[in-house]
């Protein structure tokens, strides 16, 4: 089994764990791997998740960085290895096993994956999450977050020098993705970003930002006309990783070593199992209408655009009541996220977000649900067919799988368990993404759809479950175009036709999706995740009998941070039988 070589535990004189205090050596290893690799080459990441004092520094782009980041990896990859599990307790054992694999996957990507050599969108899009992590949370008074910009955007130009340096031949896909981005993004630098910093009062910041920052905006429209006029005619390669590294992927990043033949089946098999019970529910609503007439229909019911913010709270409060009442998950803390339409500089990216602080973030501790309404001045048509997206079952699946109790209620149990910094500053998609998708289903399975609680009558009850279905699609046709585009050669019109006949969705979404697909192979985490939850959860219903508890399951699931659904598996069942 290949899972057995993130397990491998092998005695060495050299790193002695057999000591009385081998979990602390091991903890001390995991913060210096912390602090010398992770913060030190992605200070973009530290600052999103609560570590300020990289705030001035900016993610290194060059050959060289990326040549001193693989070999730091390549060290700690062999202190990891060598590091014995004797004398660890199981979870820190767990931890061990993470850490192998999260350091395998990283240097996956730098060394075969290779973004940085063929995904031009990864220089632009990485400076403007170094912006936005600074402007996104009140951490810190404006003036002090607006000089860690300063001292970020002094760097941001020479990190276009050495894009043009490192791009060798990438994926057509990945240059005309990048060219679509970058209008959008030097709209960010020209007005998001000096709107965010508007309660800053220092005239001399304010005067050096000015200078900074039309830099950075000199330096992407150079970029772009670069990209359009020389690396697009020079943009021949294939952005299909293949099936050896799309397995080593799943590998590193999600501990699942199922064969991709098996892996397909099982994806499938979801999809039409899923279209079964879409189409049944569709004729039960109308037996006169086609399921996707059934579901233009859904569309067109949703609140007003000024009564989206309220309706949203509204539901909050309805899936707060029915988890107490029903026992399902403890919620650790009384608090809501607070409700707020988008800020400007988020709204052409999202459309509903949760906005939670980094685990180690200290001083803007507020979690906030992010609502992009229509524009004022928009035609009433268009604001009227956006509005499509906040349709009955839409709200009630977005706020499960962001809020309660999904993203949200993760939230919550990190900040109120005793995790350690392995599992507070790694996750697997699997658990994280997974366990939301899980929650989308799992709620209306456990009757919050049902006339009297989520639903006014038995009419909205089943366009609320029609509504959880097409999501559920649209992440089975994840799973299966993500497979078939990089280890079968599915072309991108095919991936498109997929999602739209097969998955039930617009064409546009096809479009971005497949997209999407190209450059996050493995997004069938999501189904994944939600499988082996399920299958967790029935096993260990079985073993348990009458005694089985959801509530006690849910809660003991979260205790176990984002830790890849193996380790869960055996933290919970003790044992290591399969997870699929």
């Amino acid at each position: 089994m290949l899972f057995a070589v993130l397990c491998v535990m092998v005695f060495s004189p050299a790193i002695n764990s057999e000591a009385p205090d081998a979990g602390a050596k091991f903890r001390a290893l995991a913060d210096r791997y912390f602090s010398d690799v992770e913060f030190q080459y992605g200070p973009t990441g530290a600052t999103q998740l609560g570590f300020h004092q990289y705030d001035t520094k900016l993610d290194d782009y060059s050959r060289t960085g990326i040549d001193a980041e693989i070999a730091a990896l390549k060290e700690f990859e062999w202190k990891f290895d060598y590091f014995s599990a004797g004398g660890l307790d199981e979870s820190t054992q767990g931890d061990l096993v993470i850490m192998r694999a999260h350091v395998r996957s990283n240097l996956l990507e730098l060394e075969t994956i290779r973004g940085w050599e063929k995904n031009p969108d990864s220089y632009s899009s990485g400076i403007t999450n170094s912006a936005f992590v600074l402007m996104e949370r009140d951490f810190a008074p404006a003036d002090d977050r607006l000089r860690s910009l300063i001292a970020r955007e002094k760097l941001m130009p020479a990190v276009f020098t050495e894009a043009q340096k490192n791009l060798k031949n990438p994926p057509r896909i990945y240059t005309e993705i990048a060219l679509e981005q970058l209008p959008g993004i030097i709209d960010f630098f020209q007005h998001d970003v000096p709107s965010a910093f508007k309660a800053a009062k220092d005239p001399a910041t304010i005067a050096e930002f000015q200078k900074t920052n039309a830099a950075v905006i000199a330096a992407l429209t150079s970029y772009k006309n670069w990209l359009k006029t020389s690396l697009l005619p020079q943009s021949n390669g294939d952005f299909r990783v293949g099936a050896e590294t799309f397995s080593k992927k799943l590998l590193y990043d999600e501990m699942v070593d199922v064969p991709l033949d098996r892996l397909l089946q099982i994806g499938y098999d979801d999809l039409h199992k899923n279209q079964a019970e879409f189409n049944r529910v569709a004729k039960e609503i109308d037996p006169n209408k086609t399921p996707k007439e059934v579901l233009a229909e859904l569309a067109a019911i949703h609140p007003p655009p000024d009564q989206l913010l309220q309706t949203f709270h509204n539901t909050f409060d309805s899936l707060i009541g029915f988890i107490q009442a029903k026992k399902i998950i403890t919620i650790p803390a009384t608090v809501q996220p607070t409700l707020e339409e988008t800020p400007p500089f988020m709204r052409a990216t999202t459309q509903a977000s949760m906005d939670s602080p980094g685990p180690y973030e200290k001083h803007s501790t507020t979690a906030y649900f992010n609502v992009t309404l229509p524009e004022k001045d928009w035609p009433a048509a268009r604001a009227n067919e956006y509005m499509a997206a906040f349709n009955r079952g839409t709200i009630v699946s977005t706020s499960v799988h962001e809020a309660y109790p999904g993203h949200y209620v993760q939230f919550l149990w990190v900040n109120h368990t005793n995790l350690s910094a392995v599992r507070k500053l790694t996750g697997s998609a699997t658990n994280i993404e997974g366990w939301a998708h899980y929650c989308e289903q799992m709620m209306l399975d456990e009757g919050y759809n049902q006339p009297g609680m989520g639903a006014r009558d038995e009419r909205e009850s089943r366009l609320i479950r029609l509504g959880q279905l097409q999501d559920a699609l649209l992440r089975d046709a994840r799973f299966v175009v993500g497979i078939r585009m990089h280890t079968q050669g599915m072309t991108l019109k095919q991936a498109e036709d997929f999602f739209v006949n097969e998955g039930y969705q617009a064409r546009p979404i096809g479009e971005l999706e497949t997209k999407r697909g190209t450059s996050d192979p493995t997004y069938l985490y999501y189904t994944l995740g939600k499988l082996q939850i399920l299958k967790l959860r029935s096993d260990l219903q079985k073993k348990k009998g009458a005694s089985f508890s959801l509530e006690k399951f849910h809660d003991d699931f979260m205790g176990q941070g984002g830790a890849p659904i193996r380790i869960v598996r055996k933290a919970l069942l003790g044992d290591d039988s399969p997870t699929l």
